[in-house]
């Protein structure tokens, strides 16, 4: 049962993005909109539009009465949330299923199993999958000192619930301990609605590789290869990459394969994202988390493999399952992706919102540009900040940093700040050329360098 309509319960660049995937796959697009964006890209590219509430997100794109009902008013058989907002919180799903709608992803059943770091840790476990060294559940901070002291400093506090870095905090030793525990059980609970964190030891040196997978309702379950997202700043990330760089080849057979058992033993269906952490220093990796959502980083994996990921989650949703085996799937070149956002580097990345003015984008073979914007829009001050993902590609690495950087230099934004210059700066840097960093490396190498004592200690 192919799909009929869509509602894109999203905005900005992935709301252009999943309107494009229906199109080429002959569906139509409604797109859910809040006051702020009816004029958004997204909104004149879809073949309808709902509006759902004002600008701010609690009232419109993260209440899920509101978005079920826009799906149900406009006649919608499916519903497609994005990332951020709705789309790793179990009661849209259950929401879609008790009014007949289907969920382009994986059922509440599976989001709860997946999306919950702690019971997904616990499945790691029972696959004889590697983690890192770390904790269950800690209910009190009293308890986290107890495992810190058990594993040594420094540890690294993270909500179970959601991403996205939020309620993450590293502790350097016991004295800093209450204070961060206080922090990150605030910031998960505002966040997510769930103040519930666990502990891990801290790699000092550590890369953050992923595998992008898609399963189907038959259990078939493929891999589209590795991700690097090593370039972070707070735990949010800035240049992603495909394939992983610099990975020895067992070890990335061994998270690949890890990636699919993990996603197979939980009856998922759509895209998922699994992370793991890499040590250099021993030549291993432990599973962190996994994404039960399309990552905003899945156009280098496209590239790489010539799969769709989008196209496939609305495959998937249909009933028409995956259009490819894993034996069909082989990555072939680089890929790197570039996220401007509407950022002052210069101001603590402070954000940026104004009318573009100016937006002028790279064109070239090996040039990809995501984005929802288009001179004279306004970007407003309410969401995520992120304006554009610009993606270089080629045969290798030293060629996709070339074009990126090339492409880079060739955009033009005037109006509003934006983190394009900071990026292009990062991509030049000797390190990244070599691809000798970690998740630190922009605080503690990066950031004194190129913007001094202060700008490093701000971040």
């Amino acid at each position: 049962m192919a799909l009929r309509r869509v509602l894109i319960a999203n905005r900005g660049e992935i709301a252009v993005r999943i309107v494009k995937a229906c199109f080429d796959e002959g569906v139509e697009s409604v797109l859910a909109v809040s006051d702020a964006d009816r004029d958004s890209l997204g909104a004149q590219l879809a073949d309808q539009v709902v509006c759902i509430g004002p600008a701010a997100a609690a009232e419109s794109y993260l209440d899920v009465d509101r978005v079920l009902a826009a799906a149900k008013v406009a006649g919608c058989d499916a519903l497609h949330p994005g990332y951020g907002f709705l789309s790793e919180r179990p009661e849209l799903p259950a929401a879609c299923e008790e009014e007949g709608v289907i969920f382009i992803g994986p059922s509440a059943a599976a989001m709860r199993r997946s999306g919950d770091k702690a019971t997904a840790r616990a499945l790691a476990k029972e696959l004889d999958v590697p983690i890192n060294e770390g904790s269950d559940v800690i209910e009190a901070e009293a308890e986290a000192r107890e495992v810190a002291a058990a594993i040594g400093y420094p540890v690294l506090l993270k909500a179970a619930a959601g991403g996205g870095g939020r309620g993450m905090r590293m502790v350097e030793s016991e004295a800093g301990m209450a204070a961060a525990f206080a922090q990150a059980h605030g910031e998960a609970e505002a966040a997510f609605g769930d103040g519930r964190l666990f502990l891990e030891r801290y790699v000092r040196s550590a890369r953050h590789v992923e595998v992008q997978v898609l399963g189907d309702a038959a259990g078939n379950v493929i891999h589209l290869g590795t991700r690097d997202c090593t370039l972070q700043r707070r735990y949010q990330k800035l240049i992603e990459e495909a394939p992983a760089p610099n990975l020895p080849d067992a070890l990335r057979a061994e998270i690949q394969d890890a990636a699919v058992r993990l996603i197979g033993a939980l009856d998922y269906t759509g895209a998922a994202t699994c992370e793991f952490l890499v040590d250099p220093d021993r030549g291993t990796a432990g599973f962190l988390e996994i994404n039960a959502r399309l990552q905003v980083e899945h156009p280098v994996s496209e590239i790489v493999t010539g799969v769709d990921v989008v196209r496939e989650m609305l495959r998937i949703a249909g009933g028409e399952g995956l259009s490819v085996g894993q034996e069909e799937i082989e990555v072939r070149g680089h890929a790197i992706e570039v996220r401007i956002n509407a950022e002052s580097p210069e101001r603590d990345f402070a954000p940026t919102p104004g009318t573009l003015e100016t937006w002028v984008v790279p064109v070239g073979t090996d040039v990809r540009v995501d984005s929802a914007c288009f001179p004279g829009w306004t970007v407003p001050p309410f969401y995520d900040s992120l304006l554009a993902k610009l993606i270089g590609s080629g045969p290798d690495r030293e060629a996709a940093l070339a074009r990126t950087r090339q492409a880079l230099r060739h955009l033009r934004v005037e109006g509003v700040e934006t983190t394009a210059g900071f990026a292009l700066d990062l991509l030049e840097h000797p390190e990244v050329v070599a691809g000798r960093v970690h998740t630190r490396w922009v605080e503690e190498t990066f950031l004194p360098e190129w913007g001094g004592t202060a700008l490093a200690e701000a971040a």
